[in-house]
């Protein structure tokens, strides 16, 4: 006889918002499941930064799968009213300050050396910083007051494939088992699959290369105080620019900041790994400790230096963390009994922010595949979404990459980071037709990378970038030509005015009503 094993429709590993919210869904659906969580909650994380396209899916969530609380979460102000308890931010768009190294930020009237790109109306409407230390922490109560059945603390060590799934997990110095039909992979790491299914994980195809070195800090000066201090007007922002995603642009990479309205600032180098940092060749830099990098850099740019020169790390990490190469992609991103949800299955880079509302798009086309009543359908369907995440992991690779190869010259940055913004309006205004015409109809994946019209339009794009000189002294009419490829190129999708010279780098409102 066999042994009787707790059982499941569905076992998800990963209590990040993905996995939790995934399991609510399924739960709604009528499905049996079950969370595991390696860690225990609350836990540090990163990838913070909200967009208009996950504040969509967010709200769709909330009214198609009877989860009116979600609701809030999509807007910052509902957020404040709703939730005060659980941590986030005010991120009005996103904002760039080009800097050079051995010299102080500067800037002239016409924005030389800034851009900021509005997401929002005003901060009712806004996007949000999530605290993932508490978010996740709130929406894993929410699961274990549905009454799902949730095991933290615990790690699955072996599945054994027959009629089903039975799975072997160590918690507390015990093993148990339990079994299920489907296994949802959302731990954001391509490890699990690895161990389990023994799938392979590459970065060799992928045109950007970047780390990151991070922490949560505390005591940050604003940027637009420091910026008042060098005698620099800002009358004519479209938002306050620390209230939004802080990009400082570098010549090795970028620094993000992210602020909290209790204070503390998410901050990160991310840096192109293809290359020397000066004076520290890339053998070195592999394995120096992230403190040490993190001193170099900020030595680099005075203006960088002076803003963190009386920051402190909060309690939590408590310490400077370094990240291995970002770019990752599983060569197979679902089987006949598993899926990987989009982190889990890949990751390009957090510039731009795209990670929460690319695993967001994931998740709701997993959630279709369940509703499926034929195995047959499911399975061609799965089939489809692995397909669909290498297009868009390919596009935002190149996305990316562009930004990196443009970032030691502003003007270039500031011509290609408007292929990204145009890939987003397209897809958000997708997103909003559908949903006003009332089909069930989803995009044709996310930043609608499944559109033939959009990826001929970055690969002209991305042509155009990679038939400049490798040198950064371009000349007036280089620059003038490039902008005018990209101003071309992205026309039949420039509905907010991109590259519009009048406006001197400040987009007061880029995105579809949201």
């Amino acid at each position: 006889m066999r042994p009787s094993f707790p059982r499941y429709d569905v076992l998800i590993a990963g209590a990040g918002f993905a996995g939790s919210l995934a399991a609510l869904i399924l739960q709604r659906l009528g499905w049996k499941v079950c969370v595991v969580e390696k860690a225990r909650h609350p836990r540090f994380a990163i990838g913070e930064s909200s967009t208009p396209a996950a504040d969509m899916i967010l709200r769709d969530f909330a009214r198609q799968y009877d989860l009116p609380w979600l609701h809030a979460f999509s807007r910052y102000g509902s957020w404040c009213r709703s939730y005060p308890d659980v941590m986030r931010g005010l991120k009005r768009g996103f904002s760039f300050y080009k800097h050079y190294p051995g010299k102080a930020f500067y800037t002239n009237d016409q924005h030389e050396h800034e851009l900021l790109v509005a997401a929002s109306v005003d901060d009712e409407h806004s996007d949000t910083q999530w605290l993932r230390a508490d978010f996740d922490a709130f929406l894993v109560e929410k699961v274990q007051e549905a009454g799902i059945v949730y095991l933290d603390q615990a790690e699955i060590v072996d599945v054994e494939e027959a009629e089903e799934l039975t799975f072997t997990l160590q918690r507390e110095g015990v093993d148990r088992k339990l079994r299920a039909d489907f296994f949802i992979d959302a731990t954001g790491s391509p490890h699990l699959l690895q161990r389990l299914w023994q799938v392979p994980s590459t970065a060799d195809d992928f045109y950007t290369h970047s780390f990151a070195v991070f922490s949560h800090f505390e005591q940050v000066p604003l940027w637009e105080e420091m910026l008042a201090g060098m005698g620099y007007k800002t009358h004519d922002y479209p938002y306050r620019a620390d209230f939004s995603a802080l990009h400082h642009i570098l010549d090795e990479g970028w620094m993000w900041m992210l602020r909290f309205d209790d204070g503390r600032v998410s901050i990160g180098f991310v840096l192109d790994g293809h290359a020397d940092l000066p004076g520290l060749p890339l053998k070195q830099i592999n394995d120096m400790p992230a403190g040490q990098i993190w001193q170099q850099m900020l030595s680099r740019y005075p203006s960088l230096q002076e803003l963190m020169r009386g920051a402190r790390l909060c309690a939590q990490p408590g310490r400077l963390l370094r990240s291995t190469r970002l770019q990752r992609r599983l060569w197979q991103p679902a089987g006949r009994r598993w899926v990987a949800l989009p982190h889990t299955a890949g990751f390009v880079d957090p510039l731009f922010s795209p990670g929460n509302a690319h695993t967001l798009s994931g998740l709701e086309r997993i959630v279709r595949i369940f509703q499926q009543d034929r195995d047959e359908d499911r399975q061609e369907l799965l089939r489809k979404y692995a397909s669909e995440l290498q297009e868009e992991h390919r596009l935002i690779d190149k996305l990316i990459a562009g930004c990196y190869r443009t970032m030691s010259h502003f003007q270039l940055f500031t011509a290609w980071s408007m292929v990204y913004f145009a890939c987003t309006i397209a897809y958000e205004q997708h997103r909003n037709a559908v949903s006003a015409a009332h089909t069930a109809n989803l995009p044709e994946g996310f930043l609608l990378a499944g559109r033939a019209e959009i990826r001929q339009m970055v690969e002209a794009c991305w042509q155009a970038l990679q038939q400049l000189p490798q040198n950064e002294n371009y000349t007036p009419r280089q620059i003038d030509a490039f902008n005018r490829k990209i101003r071309d190129c992205i026309a039949p999708f420039n509905t907010a005015g991109l590259l519009n010279p009048a406006v001197h780098n400040m987009y007061h409102h880029t995105t579809a009503d949201v």
